[in-house]
């Protein structure tokens, strides 16, 4: 198959609500915002650039965090990543414009051995991390893709 991540649903409770703050917050840009053959309100958003964009689909699930109930469990739970040139700076930049970077033991950016990473949520609870890969971050991707 010859295939391509095009869209990726994200669900929200409030469409206008998710567009204001991916927008306004996180920097993202609108890609769509229209209603479909059955009236139902198509809207995505993307970073600038990217070829990917996120449906903001209005429903009750949400990606969850392990690091919501235990510190000490980590962020190993269902999260967004996106890649960052300069991790921190794009935390004081989105936490400027009012993002909350409020999941238990991860409110700063973390620096690890394969890079930085911060995490934060949206109005509805959906987990994103913002990543930065260091050098050794970067030769361990090249290793694990030499390995298929």
């Amino acid at each position: 198959m010859n295939a391509r991540l095009t869209h990726v649903p994200l669900v929200v409770s409030d469409q206008d609500r998710a567009l204001e703050f991916y927008t306004a917050k996180v920097g993202f840009e609108k890609r769509a915002d229209r209603k479909g053959p059955t009236g139902a309100r198509w809207v995505t958003v993307a970073p600038k650039g990217s070829d990917v964009e996120f449906a903001l689909i209005v429903g009750k699930q949400r990606t969850r965090v392990e690091g919501d109930q235990d510190p000490k469990a980590g962020t190993a739970g269902l999260q967004v990543a996106l890649s960052s040139t300069d991790c921190r700076a794009d935390y004081e930049a989105m936490k400027a414009r009012g993002v909350r970077f409020d999941i238990p033991g991860y409110e700063t950016p973390q620096r690890a051995p394969w890079g930085t990473s911060a995490y934060f949520r949206d109005p509805d609870g959906n987990a994103w991390a913002i990543v930065q890969q260091s050098w050794i971050g970067k030769m361990m991707v090249k290793a694990f893709a030499r390995k298929k």
